[in-house]
């Protein structure tokens, strides 16, 4: 998702056909999370403005979760201007969570940390970072519940902001084993939000957003970037388990047009049932053309002229994303084109974590 200027607001998830009217987002305001790349000015008169600051900031560590069918996707934010003074006072079980997710790329078998979409430099209430982005099947999800519990997480917060149907699912379990109550937000609230937030901060001074450029020839293919500063109206297309799509008319202001699922077909066992080459022909041409083709057909109808698509069907998928660009081009006859963003499924997470700043 792409470029500059101040948080917008969009969302999607999987769900039941239908519309629905435009919603508005009633979370705080938004100067809280407001994101600047540049150092604030050194002095005696600083301190007491971040004295201010951190009384009004969460405590550490900073973490937004969105659990989903498939995959459970992390966003943490490593603080990096620690005072001597901050880190002496640090507790130990806090030094034990941030050195365990920033000096690891891999957590267990399946845990992976996205190293290459790591946000650099990044203040938030006043405190430099980074933000870091991580992800691990949803069957795993009591192994990190556990390893919570081991690190004494509880301590540290009495609850996490948490997004998507999991968020649902095991509360009784983040309860129970955790010792910790799930702030559970609505997944097209955070969607819209975080895909917002990050485009409107950038991808590290390089564009979120881009489309593909001949997406069907091997020789001219090419990955071109996109300027979203100015996105408004929006159609948002989230491909998850399964697909939900939104039009984005302002910041705050948006609407699900429709939306369905096209099962879990993206888990081990499902694909197990059924032979590689069918897999492969259903998901990556019959499901991409009629998303492409629908995806054309609510963007006439709302008017709206730029379609992004996002979620983690499109995670390390490029046949994929060069069959919706095909698709929707083909239906638009040219009149569209399918726009990407980098961060594809972390988007509800970032939205969820930007609620945990707006809370404090």
């Amino acid at each position: 998702m792409a470029q500059m200027g101040s948080p917008r607001s969009s969302a999607a998830a999987g769900g039941e056909q239908g519309e629905e009217k435009p919603r508005r987002r009633s979370s705080g305001g938004s100067s809280s999370t407001t994101t600047t790349r540049e150092r604030p000015p050194s002095g005696p008169l600083l301190r007491p403005r971040l004295d201010s600051l951190k009384k009004n900031r969460p405590p550490f560590p900073w973490f937004g979760l969105d659990i989903g069918g498939t995959l459970v996707k992390l966003v943490y934010f490593e603080p990096k201007d620690i005072s001597a003074e901050e880190e002496q006072e640090e507790v130990e079980n806090l030094k034990s969570i941030r050195k365990y997710l920033t000096s690891n790329v891999a957590y267990g078998r399946t845990g992976i940390r996205d190293v290459h979409l790591e946000l650099k430099d990044l203040t938030l209430c006043g405190q430099k970072g980074n933000l870091h982005f991580i992800r691990f099947p949803t069957f795993d999800l009591p192994a990190f519940i556990q390893m919570g519990r081991d690190k004494n997480f509880s301590s540290l917060h009495t609850s996490l902001c948490a997004t998507g149907g999991g968020a649902y699912k095991f509360e009784e379990d983040f309860r129970t084993v955790g010792d910790l109550q799930l702030c559970k937000l609505d997944e097209l609230d955070c969607l819209v939000r975080g895909v917002l937030y990050i485009d409107s901060i950038g991808f590290n001074g390089q564009s979120e957003c881009y489309y593909l450029e001949n997406p069907t020839n091997r020789e001219r293919f090419q990955k071109i970037p996109y300027n979203l500063e100015n996105p408004y109206p929006l159609l948002l297309v989230n491909i998850g388990s399964g697909v939900s799509i939104l039009a984005v008319y302002s910041e705050g202001n948006y609407k699900r047009v429709t939306g369905t699922s096209f099962g879990n077909m993206m888990s081990k066992e499902k694909q197990e049932s059924v032979s590689k080459e069918d897999l492969a022909r259903a998901t990556l041409v019959t499901i991409t053309n009629n998303i492409g083709s629908i995806a054309r057909m609510c963007a006439l109808n709302e008017n709206i002229n730029r379609v992004v698509f996002v979620g983690n069907f499109l995670r390390i998928n490029t046949i994929s994303m060069k069959l919706l660009a095909y698709a929707l081009e083909y239906w638009s006859k040219g009149q569209l084109k399918a726009l990407f963003l980098e961060h594809e499924g972390y988007f509800g997470a970032a939205g969820a974590f930007l609620e945990l700043l707006n809370t404090s």
